[in-house]
């Protein structure tokens, strides 16, 4: 079960934006997110807003989805045009899921060439795509190479075999090795995403997955403690007692083990979960997000953000295609950000960065708790002194979210 919807007014037929949504755009990069939401199997841990053949009924098909997609991108360039909103070329493209490469090469690059022709590319453009390591072949990551694709985003999750029978993930891990030498091969920067707390997983297995990740040679590892929402088929089993959940005191060793390991291998962190080789190798799409930036996201429950105006997409691939086929926006509802939750947005975002946040764009009650943040280890002293900025110490890290509490005054 994938989560509701946000609460937020009615979005408008035609999917047009206030005028707003100009000021400053000139100095905002502008993305692009297209959401694939199809799976062949649904893991027992995923609220994504994904569905399996079983699932999707009548009037949804992946056959003729990238079509559909296709005609959300024509719709979002007039919608933005017809705002007023200045053209700026597409700096990154995320093609996420779902998995994407349960569709043929040849649609995906279709996706992205409507892109291209609605926005333009930039020259130096990030096109990335999620892909699990059985979803893909070396044909087909050539293809996706040869039609404008630079990155792949595999789910590896882990290494060991019954973490993954937990997970319900359906790749042999022996061939994590392969498709990260197809994808070079093909030209294309690869990252590895992890997961780490699954029930019965010990530190030992998590140090097994690191290491096996790291063998591959990739400049980019994700690596997330896994959080088992309400309404999934794990959080079922967690219920009736079949799985157990580790502690806090678990799930800090392993992000620890993980910091340690990436670290000596050469990849520095950038954002709590993500380490890479250099500033180049680093996820530009998702540094968009954290950063505030523009993007257009396209698909059945795909959220956008531009101008300080969100809104999001009727969730069903059903609902979806019948109102693009009708000639509407497919927006379910939207909300205009105003000047106290942008500012708390950034605050949320920004302090998870490396580079952290500038002192000054605190208020000045957030300012005064700075300091006991810094005695408690969990803001950098130095950093704060000599840069004038929040940077979260390891320890921080670990404590990501208490830090923006406390600096935003919750339960203070």
């Amino acid at each position: 079960m994938s989560p509701a919807l946000p609460d937020g007014d009615a979005a408008p037929d035609d999917g047009a934006l206030p005028a707003s949504v100009v000021a400053g755009a000139d100095e905002r990069a502008f993305g692009v997110y297209l959401h694939v939401p199809f799976c062949t199997v649904r893991c027992g841990y995923c609220d994504f807003n994904t569905y399996t053949a079983t699932e999707l009924g009548g009037g949804a098909s992946q056959v003729s989805y990238a079509a559909t997609a296709v005609r959300e991108v024509a719709l979002g360039a007039r919608v933005l045009r017809d705002a007023g909103v200045p053209a700026r070329p597409v700096s990154t493209v995320f093609v996420g899921g779902g998995t994407p490469t349960v569709l043929p090469p040849e649609d995906l690059v279709a996706m992205l060439r409507a892109v291209d022709d609605a926005w333009g590319l930039a020259d130096d453009a990030e096109v990335t795509t999620e892909a699990n390591p059985d979803s893909v072949t070396p044909e087909s990551l050539a293809a996706l190479a040869a039609g404008g694709f630079t990155r792949v985003s595999f789910g590896m999750q882990s290494a060991v075999p019954h973490v993954l029978r937990t997970l319900e993930r359906t790749h042999d891990p022996a061939r994590i090795p392969a498709v990260v030498r197809w994808a070079r091969d093909a030209g294309l920067d690869v990252s590895l995403d992890l997961i780490y707390g699954t029930p019965g997983e010990s530190l030992e297995d998590w140090r097994v997955s690191l290491e096996a990740a790291l063998a591959t040679g990739v400049d980019h590892v994700s690596a997330y403690a896994l959080v088992v929402e309400q309404g999934t088929k794990m959080a079922a089993q967690v219920r009736r007692g079949e799985l157990t959940l580790p502690d806090a005191d678990d799930q800090a060793a392993k992000y620890e083990l993980a910091d340690d390991l990436l670290t000596q291998a050469g990849l520095g962190w950038y954002e709590v979960s993500n380490w890479a080789r250099s500033a180049q190798h680093a996820c530009r799409h998702n540094l968009a997000y954290w950063r505030g930036d523009d993007w257009w996201g396209v698909g059945p429950g795909a959220h956008s953000h531009v101008g300080g105006v969100r809104w999001w997409n009727v969730k069903h691939p059903r609902a979806y295609a019948a109102r693009l086929d009708a000639g509407l926006s497919p927006a379910a509802g939207r909300e205009v950000v105003d000047d106290e939750a942008a500012a708390l947005e950034r605050l949320m975002l920004h302090v998870r960065l490396a580079d952290g946040m500038p002192l000054d764009e605190l208020a000045d009650d957030e300012r005064g708790r700075v300091a006991g943040l810094v005695a408690d280890g969990l803001l950098d002293g130095r950093t704060l002194l000599t840069a004038r900025r929040l940077v979260l110490t390891r320890r921080g890290r670990l404590l990501a979210d208490l830090v923006v509490r406390t600096l935003a005054g919750f339960g203070s």
